[in-house]
C-alpha cells in the first residue's frame, strides 16, 4: 500500500481496529514498534519484547 499513514490509520480506525501496530526502519535499528490506540490516538515506542511478553 502506498498511502500515508495518516490514511492507513483511518482506514483501521474506520473497520473498528483497536489498536495498530507499526513497522518502520527504525524497528530494524532498535527492535522497537509503534503501539498506536484507536480511541485516544496515544502512540507509544515499545520494544518488540515487550510487546510479545504482554500479549
Amino acid at each position: 500500500d502506498n498511502g500515508n499513514i495518516g490514511k492507513r490509520y483511518r482506514r483501521q480506525d474506520e473497520i473498528g481496529t483497536p489498536y495498530c501496530v507499526v513497522i518502520d526502519f527504525d524497528t530494524l535499528d532498535n527492535n522497537t514498534v509503534t503501539i498506536r490506540d484507536r480511541d485516544t490516538t496515544k502512540q507509544e515506542r515499545v520494544s518488540i519484547d515487550d510487546l510479545l511478553s504482554s500479549t
